[in-house]
């Protein structure tokens, strides 16, 4: 199954690279884009919007990457938390048994 899976995901890769290929080749139209303070040389339509995507997709690993740190520290500091908790709770249980 795990075999079935890899090759499914490289036939996708190389279904999108194909993809970005063929848009590519169809939007050779150069445009520089006018920033504020700057302006870029011109390059291609299609190039641009790869570099769009591309630096979408490194921004939401990146959000993401961050996202999990966070929740893995929240985690275990909730988990020592829990720890100390039960620790003091089988203390206090153990100091009731003696009473009684």
């Amino acid at each position: 199954m795990a075999g079935l899976r890899k090759i499914l995901i490289t036939l996708l890769v190389l279904v999108l690279i194909l993809l970005a290929l063929v848009f590519s080749l169809n939007n050779q139209m150069a445009v520089s884009l006018n920033f504020l303070l700057f302006e870029t040389q011109p390059h291609g339509v299609a190039v641009w919007i790869i570099m769009a995507f591309v630096i979408g997709a490194l921004v939401g690993v990146l959000v993401t990457t961050m996202a999990t740190v966070r929740t893995s520290v929240s985690r275990r500091h909730l988990q020592k938390r829990l720890e100390r908790t039960e620790h003091a709770l089988e203390k206090s249980r153990a100091q009731n048994d003696r009473a009684l």
